[in-house]
């Protein structure tokens, strides 16, 4: 995609993949300009999200991000704390956090997941006010629905490699299955 192509994705929105009911809802940060531009979650190449639900054991083969829809059928969704596209995560500030995390209440006590997967430690922390908030699942639950921060897939996290964030994700997979 040109420069231009991706600039001008900043004002599109990337639709939720949600249904009522579903085991897990991958929540990502927020879609990145390619995101944005495909309109398809963790669109851009280096970002490891979709090897990582394979991997772990969550889809039987690995999806491309045009084939999200699929989830579905494995009773996962991905929606974002922040809707707005933006080149980079720390582009967003605090507030669009808390207004994010406000909406995320909100649309996890319409669609009741089993388990919320917020795949971002720092975006959980500050959507949720939880500063002392590690990777795993979280002591708090919305309603019914349990909590669980990833780590963030993105190729820009050199902290996590595609095994030990496998190994974390499938933690969750067997978590949601029982």
């Amino acid at each position: 995609m040109s420069p231009e192509e991706l600039a001008a994705a900043r004002d599109r929105v990337v639709p939720d993949v949600v249904a009522p009911g579903l085991r897990v809802l991958f929540c990502g940060i927020n879609p990145g300009l390619m995101s944005a531009a495909t309109g398809h979650h963790f669109a851009r190449p280096g970002n490891r999200f979709w090897p990582v639900l394979h991997a772990s054991g969550f889809t039987p083969r690995r999806l491309r991000p045009d084939e999200e829809r699929e989830l579905l059928t494995y009773g996962l969704g991905i929606t974002n704390v922040v809707a707005r596209a933006s080149a980079r995560a720390d582009e967003l500030g605090a507030e669009e956090y808390r207004e994010g995390g406000r909406i995320l209440r909100e649309k996890v006590a319409r669609l009741r997941p089993a388990w919320l997967a917020v795949v971002g430690v720092t975006a959980y922390r500050v959507a949720f006010d939880d500063r002392k908030a590690r990777v795993g699942p979280q002591d708090t639950s919305l309603g019914d629905t349990r909590v669980w921060v990833l780590p963030n897939p993105s190729g820009l996290n050199a902290h996590w490699s595609l095994e030990t964030m496998a190994e974390e994700y499938g933690r969750l997979r067997e978590a949601a299955s029982d």
